[in-house]
Order: C-alpha cells, then sequence, then structure tokens
C-alpha cells in the first residue's frame, strides 16, 4: 500500500468513504483499494460498531487495522472515512466530509437518509466528482455540481 503513487505525491490516499444511518445500516459505500467482500463486510461492521459506541465527547477519529478512521455525524447520517497512513491530518478529512455534504446538500436541498436511498447513483457521481482513485481531486462545489446538473438536464442520470 505505501508504495502507491499516491503515496508517493503526498496526496491523501483514502481508503473508504461510509454513509451509514443511526441504526448501522450502510446506505453508501465507495472503496478505493480492492478488498475481498467478506473483508469488506467484516471491515463495515467493525467500524460502524465502533463508529455508532462512541459518544459525543469522544473525537472524531480512531485508528483500526492500519486505517485511521475519521467520522463524522450530521443528522441522522455518519460519514465515515478510512485513509492510510499515520500522518494524514484528521481535521483535514473532516473539512473533506464537511464539503462532501455541503455539495450533496445543495444537489438535494438538504440532504436526508433518504435522498441517498433513491438517488444512490447521483450521490455516487457527486463521490466520483470529488474522489479519483482515494485521492480528493476537488472541493469546489459548483465544479462538482455541474456535470451532475448536465446530466440532469439531458435526463442521462
Amino acid at each position: 500500500r505505501r508504495g502507491s503513487p499516491a503515496a508517493a505525491l503526498g496526496a491523501m490516499t483514502l481508503r473508504f468513504v461510509l454513509m451509514v444511518n443511526k441504526q448501522g445500516q450502510t446506505r453508501l459505500a465507495q472503496y478505493y483499494e480492492r478488498l475481498p467482500m467478506d473483508e469488506r463486510c467484516a471491515l463495515e461492521a467493525e467500524v460502524i460498531r465502533k463508529c455508532l459506541a462512541r459518544t459525543e465527547t469522544q473525537c472524531s477519529f480512531f485508528e483500526y487495522r492500519g486505517y485511521k478512521v475519521v467520522y463524522r455525524r450530521y443528522a441522522s447520517l455518519f460519514f465515515i472515512v478510512g485513509v492510510e497512513g499515520d500522518d494524514e491530518n484528521e481535521l483535514s478529512i473532516l473539512e473533506f466530509i464537511h464539503a462532501l455534504v455541503e455539495t450533496l446538500d445543495r444537489y438535494f436541498e438538504n440532504v436526508c437518509e433518504l435522498d441517498i436511498m433513491f438517488n444512490l447513483e447521483k450521490a455516487h457521481f457527486i463521490l466520483d466528482e470529488m474522489v479519483m482513485n482515494g485521492c480528493i481531486i476537488e472541493t469546489n462545489k459548483n465544479n462538482i455540481l455541474s456535470p451532475v446538473m448536465l446530466l440532469d438536464k439531458t435526463g442521462s442520470l
């Protein structure tokens, strides 16, 4: 893992992004590394369990299986990001989560769990506009949403 091109360039290497409700049900999962399905399920279950068990007075990040897990709760959804390495900045990951939520909010006009469930492909498309191969490539809401709006106009998405 450490020999990846993104790591060599000093880019942040996201390994997964999860959106989970308060009951622990995954609403969106995007992985940026190859993991067998049984490992994904085990990783998701354990990370989600740990996030849900933490109190509001505890910090929003912890280490698990070589990942640094950073999460934030917005209304009924937990946004969970796993990154590789000890030198990643937790606050910048929290900023990325906030940018993602603000972008989803702008597109869905106050995003909620049902928006993600019924428009999963659009949520993935927005996330794909922000992250490529585990590297954050865009955080400007207008730049992220302009291709989505174009697809909406043409009826392709």
